[in-house]
This record gives C-alpha cells, structure tokens and sequence, in this order.
C-alpha cells in the first residue's frame, strides 16, 4: 500500500514513531525532544501569583486567534490561511502547514479568568495570567 493512500489530512504519520522516541528517551533519563506537531510553539513561566505564557505566530492576524481559559487549561485556537497565488504555482517546498489549530496548554495552577491579558508583539502572542487571590499561600500567624 503507498503511503499517499494512507495518508489523511490532519494526521500526523509518524507520531507513533516520535511516540516510541519519547519513550526511549525517558526510559534513558532524556528529555524528550518537543513535538514537531505541536503548534503554536509555546514558552511559560510561572512565578508565585502569575504566569506568563508565549506562543509564536507567525503570519497570523490577531482577529484570527482565540484565546481561552478554564481553571488550570489554557487554549489557543485559530485558523492559519494559505498563501494565496494569482496564477498557477508549482511548489518546490512547502512545510508551513495551514488550516484549523489548538493548543492546549496545562497550567501550574488555576488562574482567575477575569484577570488574563492577551496582546500580539511582532507575530508572538503574549498571555499574562494571575492567580486567584483566594487560591494564593497565605502565611498563617502561629500564636502562642
């Protein structure tokens, strides 16, 4: 059977094969390489009351991004357009995917969704979030 008969859009053919890596590398104590199908690549940082969250985005318009948050999940989806050619185009490469994405991205802890911030910077989404107050460590007085 030829590989372009069982190729499907929107499914990654190797998966299993970045799967069974991931595996070996944990098995040896690696850090597993990050997934070549994840999209938006993302970076977070987390301090003791927020976190901050980046997910480039390259060639896409902010109205074409959705940004969401529920307890301790953050999701980013939205729509990649392909280029579009006024004439007929026989491509050499092409390896920037388009269509529909989401990312979700587990968060350290749960934050207070009427306290998140989202702006775009030079194709980089940035994504401010802060803990609840009453989710916060408080330092309890020992009386003696």
């Amino acid at each position: 059977m030829a590989f372009a008969s069982m190729w499907r859009p929107g499914l990654d053919p190797f998966s299993d094969v970045r799967r069974l890596h991931n595996q070996i590398d944990r098995l040896f104590g690696q850090r597993p390489a990050p997934s070549a199908g994840a999209f938006p690549a993302v970076n977070l940082w987390a301090g003791p009351d927020s976190i901050a969250v980046t997910a480039e985005l390259p060639g896409i318009a902010p109205e074409d991004v959705e940004v969401s948050v529920r307890e301790d999940v953050l999701t980013i989806r939205g729509t990649r357009t392909p280029a579009t050619d006024s004439e007929p185009v026989g491509w050499h490469r092409r390896e920037r995917s388009h269509g529909h994405f989401q990312r979700l991205v587990q968060l350290p802890f749960r934050v207070d969704s009427e306290r998140v911030e989202a702006r775009f910077n030079n194709g980089v989404l940035e994504v401010d979030l802060h803990r609840p107050e009453q989710d916060k460590p408080r330092r309890i007085e020992i009386k003696s």
